[in-house]
């Protein structure tokens, strides 16, 4: 059978490490050219990303960009088509949260969080799809979280953001859909990644509590669900938020 994603070219946002990271290792598996991007800080994480895409065989680079700029997003999007001569696909994925009550968290911090999550994705999606729409088609999968579907203790202005997201998601997949661009989402629950790993204990458990299945699940399985929606096979599926969860939301 054909790899999924064989021959696409596009690129992922926040993959220096974390879900990105897996995400950016699976579609280069399926086939996908990956084009990694992070911030300029990050970009050792970055060069490591596309190492370790080599080393499974897959093709890929390596661009900088701060998703909270819009030039750079667009820049991301010129780069891609440089270097490839198309866009088949984007996945939209930086992402930051804060662990406090919502009294505490100050309005700075509020505005930093809806900036990378929620703008970050708006600014994706306003310079990848008329790229897509010249091109007669495309795909976008953004990475959304369980906490874009219902509520999550301790982190309100990323639930916040990841409810946006989802908003996002529909509308752009609305307005589009006759144009033969697909935008879908992802939304993940207790993921191995550094954030995760830096999180309280307590909040980690908090999370597998209500899941069917009692484990951290791997940024690779969140991969495989991204590649899924992108590939041609999934040509009907659009405007949906697919939960890689565990069965968190299995009750809610």
């Amino acid at each position: 059978m054909a790899l999924l994603m064989d021959g696409k070219v596009g690129f992922v946002t926040g993959s220096a490490g974390g879900i990105g990271r897996g995400i950016a290792i699976e579609l280069a598996k399926e086939g996908a050219a990956v084009v990694v991007s992070d911030l300029a800080s990050a970009q050792d994480k970055g060069h490591e990303t596309v190492q370790l895409i080599e080393k499974v065989g897959g093709r890929a680079s390596f661009v900088a960009a701060d998703v909270t700029k819009p030039d750079d997003v667009k820049s991301l999007v010129d780069a891609t088509v440089k270097e490839h001569g198309r866009l088949d696909y984007a996945v939209n994925n930086a992402g930051i949260a804060i662990h406090k009550k919502l009294a505490e968290v100050s309005p700075e911090e509020f505005a930093q969080i809806i900036d990378v999550n929620l703008k970050g994705v708006f600014h994706g999606l306003k310079y990848e799809i008329p790229v897509m729409v010249d091109a007669r088609g495309g795909a976008i999968v953004n990475v959304a979280s369980v906490a874009g579907l219902t509520g999550v203790d301790l982190i309100s202005p990323y639930t916040a953001s990841k409810h946006g997201i989802v908003g996002l998601t529909k509308n752009a997949a609305l307005e589009y859909g006759q144009a033969k661009v697909r935008v879908n989402a992802v939304a993940p629950n207790a993921i191995r990644t550094p954030l995760m790993d830096a999180s309280p204990q307590a909040f980690v458990e908090e999370l597998i509590a209500p899941q069917a299945m009692k484990r951290v699940g791997e940024p690779e399985e969140v991969g495989f669900a991204v590649a899924s929606l992108l590939c041609d096979r999934a040509g009907f599926t659009t405007g949906v938020t697919l939960p890689v969860d565990g069965g968190y939301l299995t009750g809610a």
